[in-house]
């Protein structure tokens, strides 16, 4: 094993740095403490100096939920004792200043809830609205606010119409019940108990809908009459059932006994009665449906919250008997699960955290783990954000009485550090104690640092087995590999220290250094080699798409140049040799303006050229390292560019000086006979003056012939070499 971890005697030094830091922040608040006073004065007077106007309503403070909590009472009083007083008109005379008082104290927190309401505010775009303007505009024209209005209308005036004995009448304060939806479900979110919540919500529904069918039952026993048969109340002139508390009980229970379906009723009568009790079986078959609809969920997610906090039992045991797992392994497995279902052990912390964000899941690692983490011995100098990043790859395990955590010889993936529990150094025996180890303790954390001249070989030299149920967490190489990668500096300093640690132990070979520095260094020149010969080949693939192009340009000036040439072919005289010789003449001034112009235009190309293969060539010349294959294909290539392009330029030349001497003697021997007529690229026809005329133009004719024939077989010979060039 690498190295045992043992607690030193001595603090270290990271809990001598939080300890200071707590010292500084304790002075820090001593010295600090008037002035946080005084800011918090000012910040009080300021709150009471803001008008109520101004003042605005967060809905995610906890002022807004506590108001919501508050207007449950309300809410639930109207929704309770309106009917109970319509169908029980005794106990709506009896308690009747009572009611009158709670009627007009939810009626005033009913308008101190659109107040509230009013100033509310709202995202909008990830922006909180604070703007009463806007605030209200938002609300008066919502329908929340018809309905909030319309819950508030004053209908206790029709009392004086229909008598104080009728509060059917304020039947419209029904209509807040979306605010108490809202509430109930804030309180779901917040509470530590969701499942208890969901179901004590749905008996609070059920319980609000017998009551009021107990007092619809009662209503219509009343409307059809006491005691005229079995079905309906029995008559309340019998002392027994004249009782304000005995009639409601017993509309209460006739009523859950038609819901709940359990027990036997009196069977109905009447046509009102058959009706009354239809409709309470429709009820009672959705009721029972929505309970057992509620609990089946409630076990549902109890299941799956048990899923996820520790692996699935249900599945090992199944694929423990479909393979005949030994009964001894079997048992080892079991004993396992209970340790972990009984001490609330969890297995999937990553997996449940998961659905956090990234900055959240980072603050509950660190403050679940930290100190673990802080307690190894490499890890104390590191940066924070290094310890931040390596408490989220922390992966828990634990082992059960007598498992071996690692054997000697075994090649080291992962270092442990120990949360609970303790651990023996063994020998290969597994009876010999060597040292034990406790909470607090860590080991392996030498072998996933990988460090060159390790003796061990990143191998295990010790045997650990655990005494008891042990909790460990467990750091793996290729994680610490992948958080070391973005922090260079903090695998330095931990190869380093790992070195001091080896050479304590004597572990370390003084040669592993000198080979990890040559090593080094070979990367680094394969590396350099590696880079110098992609820039060979890629320059290499530049210069041969540019010899491509530029044989594609030069064929093609070439085929435009044999044209161009057969089209000054010999041809027949039409008006004589005079005639002749003044289409020579003419052609000879067309031609030399278009040869002038692809020549300047083939220069500048070519100059083009020129510069490219100069330019690449000076950076082939700047590397120091050449591969001979790639040298020497780029070399040949640069020949034979040079070649096309000189040989292209001195037929270019060739051809102009011939056609300037050719131009030069035709002026001169028409300078010489006086013939200083246009010629025919003029736009002027020559007509023979004499035989001597006609004889010198049949001379310069032919020479003109003969000189362009001799041009275009130099041509097609410097094509044809081109050719066996490419």
């Amino acid at each position: 094993m690498d190295k045992i971890g043992h607690v030193s005697i001595r603090s270290n030094q990271w809990q001598r740095l939080l300890r200071w830091h707590r010292g500084q922040k304790v002075n820090e608040e001593g010295e600090d403490g008037d002035k946080e006073e005084g800011k918090q004065n000012i910040k009080l007077d300021q709150k009471l100096k803001v008008s109520w106007r101004e003042w605005s309503v967060d809905p995610a403070e906890q002022f807004y939920y506590v108001w919501l909590q508050v207007m449950i009472l309300p809410i639930v009083y109207n929704s309770v004792i309106i009917i109970l007083r319509t169908c029980f008109t005794t106990i709506a005379l009896s308690y009747l200043p009572v009611w009158l008082t709670l009627d007009y104290l939810a009626d005033l927190m009913y308008v101190v809830d659109m107040i509230i309401t009013v100033h509310t505010c709202y995202l909008d775009q990830g922006i909180l609205i604070k703007d009463l303007t806007q605030l209200k505009k938002r609300y008066l024209q919502s329908k929340r606010f018809l309905r909030d209005l319309a819950s508030l209308l004053p209908t206790d005036f029709l009392y004086f119409v229909f008598g104080i004995q009728t509060p059917l009448v304020r039947i419209n304060r029904l209509l807040r019940m979306p605010r108490l939806n809202e509430a109930l479900d804030r309180m779901e979110t917040r509470t530590s108990y969701p499942n208890t919540f969901r179901i004590s919500k749905l008996m609070i529904y059920i319980f609000v809908l017998i009551h009021w069918n107990a007092c619809l039952y009662f209503a219509l026993s009343s409307y059809i009459g006491f005691g005229s048969d079995r079905w309906v109340y029995p008559n309340i002139t019998n002392p027994e059932f004249a009782s304000m508390r005995r009639q409601y009980f017993y509309c209460f229970w006739f009523s859950a006994q038609i819901f709940t379906t359990v027990g036997d009723t009196p069977l109905p009568k009447r046509e009102e009665e058959y009706l009354f009790m239809i409709a309470d079986l429709l009820i009672a078959v959705l009721v029972f449906a929505s309970i057992v609809g509620n609990v089946g969920n409630v076990i549902t997610s109890l299941r799956d919250r048990d899923n996820v906090f520790f692996p699935n039992h249900e599945l090992v045991k199944a694929y423990l008997r479909s393979h005949h797992i030994s009964k001894e392994l079997r048992q080892r497995i079991d004993s396992w699960y209970q340790h972990l279902h009984i001490n609330k052990k969890i297995m999937r912390e990553n997996e449940i955290l998961q659905q956090l964000p990234v900055h959240l899941r980072t603050e509950i690692a660190v403050s679940v783990h930290l100190p673990t983490l802080s307690k190894v011995t490499i890890f104390q100098s590191c940066e924070k954000s290094l310890l931040e990043e390596l408490v989220l790859k922390l992966t828990p395990q634990v082992f059960s009485p007598g498992e071996y955590v690692c054997k000697k010889g075994d090649v080291g993936h992962e270092m442990y550090i120990i949360k609970e529990g303790k651990l023996a150094v063994v020998a290969d025996d597994g009876v010999t104690e060597f040292a034990v180890l406790s909470e607090g303790n860590f080991f392996g954390e030498i072998s996933i640092l990988n460090i060159k001249g390790n003796k061990s070989g990143n191998r295990r030299t010790a045997n650990i087995r655990s005494i008891g149920h042990s909790d460990l967490f467990s750091l793996s190489k290729e994680d610490l590999t992948d958080v070391l990668s973005e922090f260079p500096a903090a695998k330095r300093h931990l190869e380093e220290k790992g070195r001091q640690i080896l050479t304590k132990m004597g572990m370390l070979e003084e040669s592993g250094e000198r080979e990890e520095g040559e090593a080094e260094k070979v990367e680094i020149k394969i590396k350099r080699l590696e880079n110098t010969l992609e820039i060979l080949q890629t320059k290499l693939a530049r210069l041969m798409v540019e010899l491509e192009s530029s044989n594609r340009k030069m064929q093609a000036r070439v085929e435009q140049l044999e044209w161009e040439v057969a089209t000054l072919g010999p041809q027949l005289p039409e008006e004589g040799e005079e005639g002749e010789r003044a289409q020579g003449r003419g052609e000879g001034v067309g031609d030399e303006v278009g040869w002038e112009r692809e020549e300047a235009e083939g220069e500048e190309e070519e100059e083009g050229s020129d510069a490219k293969v100069k330019k690449q060539g000076q950076g082939e010349d700047g590397n120091d390292v050449t591969k001979e294959g790639d040298g020497e294909s780029t070399k040949s290539t640069k020949e034979d560019v040079e070649r096309m392009v000189e040989g292209g330029k001195s037929g270019q030349k060739d051809l102009h000086d011939k056609e300037k001497k050719k131009d030069d003697t035709a002026e001169k021997n028409r300078k010489e006979k006086g013939d200083d007529r246009p010629g025919k690229g003029d736009g002027a026809e020559i007509e023979p003056q004499d035989g001597k005329g006609e004889k010198s133009g049949e001379r310069e004719s032919e020479e003109s012939r003969g000189k362009t024939e001799e041009d275009s077989d130099k041509r097609e010979m410097g094509r044809k070499e081109q050719g066996k060039k490419k």
